[in-house]
């Protein structure tokens, strides 16, 4: 093996992985966020119409008397459904299609499931007070493992940029094999430290997928 040229291609892999993991980068969240392509959106006020959390609505009243802004801005506007018959009432394939999904994640637990509709729909689907909407909507959907109703204009953009998600967490666990074969060829311990640097942020963002199975992709 020509070591020399070995080294040479590890230390232009590691520089490339240390300065794009060190870079003052925008979170995934806030990149998919700015790219979302709003005409997309069918306004059919479905999203509105009924929702659910994955914090329990007991939770989210004792985080909003803690004063946590997500859980006032959201109990600010969505009024609780009296049961899961209740919101199945006013539109049922959003509420099975909820249940489905999380049933495949293994996240349903009727007991704490709590669905929700918005104060401020209207009657023709337009939001009353648009102009002054507050941020947990302009952000819907949030992420690319948002569950939308059936028919949303966003769930072919969501299936792709979840795919594109975990292509990035594919090639980031490449890398990482990477690290480690240079890893062990390295005696330099500023070089090693650098390294193990690298190496810790790469696996922070893959854990930070983990809810959503990263480990497996």
């Amino acid at each position: 093996m020509d070591y020399c040229l070995f080294f040479k291609k590890c230390y232009i892999i590691f520089y490339i992985l240390h300065e794009s993991y060190n870079l003052n980068m925008v979170s995934y969240e806030e990149n998919f966020l700015s790219k979302r392509p709003q005409h997309l959106c069918h306004m059919c006020g479905k999203c509105c119409r009924v929702v659910t959390t994955s914090i329990p609505y007991s939770e989210l009243c004792e985080m909003a008397k803690k004063g946590d802004k997500g859980a006032l801005d959201f109990l600010s506007l969505f009024v609780p459904y009296e049961s899961v018959e209740a919101a199945r009432k006013v539109d049922a394939s959003i509420v099975d299609n909820i249940i489905m999904r999380l049933s495949d994640d293994g996240n349903y637990n009727e007991e704490n499931i709590t669905f929700y509709g918005c104060k401020y729909l209207q009657s023709d689907n337009l939001c009353s007070r648009y102009e002054t909407r507050l941020t947990l909507c302009k952000h819907c959907p949030s992420s690319p493992w948002s569950i939308v109703p059936p028919g949303c204009g966003f769930e072919g953009w969501l299936f792709w940029q979840r795919e594109e998600l975990k292509q990035k967490i594919r090639k980031s666990k490449e890398e990482l094999i990477e690290l480690q074969l240079l890893k062990k060829k390295t005696t330099n311990p500023e070089n090693l430290k650098k390294i193990l640097s690298v190496e810790q942020k790469i696996l922070k963002n893959i854990d930070a997928y983990k809810k959503y199975g990263s480990q497996d992709w």
